[in-house]
């Protein structure tokens, strides 16, 4: 199995961006017990306060897959889409670096 690493990029409606930056910081701390999300950080875009990024490396798709079915039809996955005017995720081919093992 190989690490699944990926960047998620939220614009918030208009004012909305504290809230959604909220929701996912607490989708941050749910993964604490996780061992299969090896990084999940949530940023905020330098100057935009309504764009949110989220930086995640997960050991496995497995892993990413099994989080995501865990939160499907969640409350607060459906208040967070209420928030955001548009989401984008890339995927990343992890080549190495600094930090998390690969």
């Amino acid at each position: 199995m190989s690490a699944v690493a990926r960047y998620g990029k939220a614009v918030a409606h208009a004012g909305q961006g504290d809230e959604l930056a909220e929701i996912l910081l607490a989708a941050a701390d749910g993964l604490g017990e996780n061992p299969g999300c090896e990084l999940y950080l949530v940023s905020r875009q330098k100057g935009e306060p309504d764009v949110i990024w989220v930086t995640e490396l997960w050991r496995s798709q497995a892993d990413l897959d099994a989080s995501l079915q865990q939160i499907r039809g969640s409350d607060s996955v459906a208040r967070a889409m209420t928030l955001v005017e548009s989401w984008d995720m890339i995927e990343l081919d992890l080549l190495g670096g600094k930090g998390p093992p690969a």
